[in-house]
């Protein structure tokens, strides 16, 4: 788990097709609210769509970057976020919010648990690929609604994530951000009691 860290720095080899399938067959193990399995897995392939979510990406992380000033717009603007010129997959992972699987058993009261439960597939995934030795890295500067637009998802989806996949560059059990002095982790776990 120390070595789940958000990749962004990836070798351009193929990733074994085989290997990735058995990766994403984390996904039908994972728990989902009343057995709703909403994930939506898009494949990235095309010239043009890539070249539209590194546009995407481009845009919003100029946007981000307006948002700081001084030394944090100057740290912001060193830190490498995104893999997606070299990541060999590339997956576009949505929550169908208009599923009729699951007959809204859970979802009725609070519909956000269909995103929750595939943040939850999302993170089996990821640990499934560290043990294969593969990386992901989960591009959160983006806009969703461009995204939604340019690979024409259905109206009901969600983006839950973009995400690059491919072996990394290094392995590291600590992350990048704390490396390049953005931020650190707590020392240890805050827990309130009430």
């Amino acid at each position: 788990m120390r070595l789940r860290r958000d990749v962004r720095r990836f070798r351009t080899d193929p990733v074994d097709e085989a290997v990735l399938a058995r990766c994403l067959d984390a996904f039908s193990m994972a728990p989902s609210v009343g057995l709703s399995e909403p994930w939506r897995i898009l494949r990235i392939n095309s010239e043009t769509a890539r070249a539209a979510a590194l546009k995407n990406f481009t845009t919003a992380n100029d946007q981000a970057l307006n948002g700081y000033s001084g030394d944090q717009a100057e740290t912001y603007s060193r830190l490498k976020l995104t893999g997606m010129q070299e990541a060999p997959v590339q997956l576009a992972i949505y929550c169908d919010d208009g599923t009729a699987k699951g007959h809204g058993l859970g979802a009725g009261i609070m519909p956000e648990m269909r995103r929750y439960s595939v943040v939850a597939a999302v993170t089996l995934f990821w640990l499934n690929l560290r043990a294969h030795g593969l990386g992901l890295g989960w591009v959160s500067i983006i806009d969703p609604k461009q995204l939604a637009h340019d690979l024409d998802v259905p109206s009901d989806w969600r983006l839950i994530g973009y995400f690059c996949i491919g072996t990394p560059e290094a392995i590291s059990d600590t992350p990048e951000l704390e490396r390049e002095g953005w931020e650190h982790r707590h020392a240890s776990l805050p827990i309130e009691t009430r």
